[in-house]
């Protein structure tokens, strides 16, 4: 389950149709993200194997923005093989003070419904600084609801280089129905580094239970934006 294979083409084209009326005002963007891992809160998406993940989001001036974001998944045999995360939501604030995002978030794996489920946030970022919290009714199609609260840090380093923070935690009945504890603590410390016009990230990750799918380890991405 995240938030986040490639974009079907008739989903992009779709989706940028349907948003292409009015973009005097807006912009349409997409980030390809290749990496050793797909990462949600601690556990493996992927059963720690590479991913090829996209997203196509539009953004208007007036800082309400819609999304769509996808990427293969392994939850072991047969279905689902991949994820599509349908968003929208309004951000704001100064660029360089207190800056604010509320939205939503739908969850979907079109060759498993059964593991569909929407997800509210709210966030606030201060410089390099932020965080967010989530809320679930139905957290993995579990019935039963959970939170996670986060925050991040990127600093800044010399030549070119960010350091990279983040904690996270889990709770909630919809937690423990879908991982078997009742909360957890996730955290990560990275390095990333902008190359011409592609970000590259190194970062370690773990959590506060034992578990398989949590094993702690070291993720590589590389990502891009376009237009250039």
């Amino acid at each position: 389950m995240g938030y986040r294979t490639m974009l079907a083409p008739h989903m992009v084209l779709g989706l940028a149709g349907l948003l292409g009326v009015g973009t005097a005002a807006a912009e349409i963007s997409s980030t390809i993200t290749a990496t050793s891992d797909y990462d949600f809160r601690g556990f493996t998406q992927t059963d720690e194997n590479p991913a090829l993940q996209a997203s196509i989001d539009w953004a208007d001036d007036s800082g309400w923005y819609v999304g769509a974001w996808a990427s293969n998944v392994d939850f072991g045999p047969g279905d689902p093989n991949y994820e599509v995360d349908l968003y929208t939501g309004f951000s704001g604030g100064e660029e360089d003070g207190l800056g604010w995002d509320v939205g939503i978030v739908y969850y979907a794996y079109p060759q498993e419904s059964d593991f569909n489920y929407p997800e509210i946030y709210g966030g606030l970022s201060y410089g390099m600084f932020s965080g967010k919290l989530w809320y679930s009714n139905d957290f993995g199609n579990t019935n039963d609801s959970a939170i996670y609260l986060e925050g991040n840090a990127a600093i800044p380093l010399p030549a070119n280089f960010t350091l990279d923070l983040h904690a996270g935690y889990s709770d909630g009945d919809g937690v423990e129905s879908a991982y078997g504890v009742s909360n957890y603590v996730d955290y990560s410390v990275g390095v990333s580094y902008t190359l011409n016009k592609f970000d590259l990230s190194l970062r370690y990750v773990d959590t506060d239970i034992d578990n398989a799918d949590t094993d702690d380890r070291v993720i590589f991405s590389v990502s891009t934006t376009l237009p250039w």
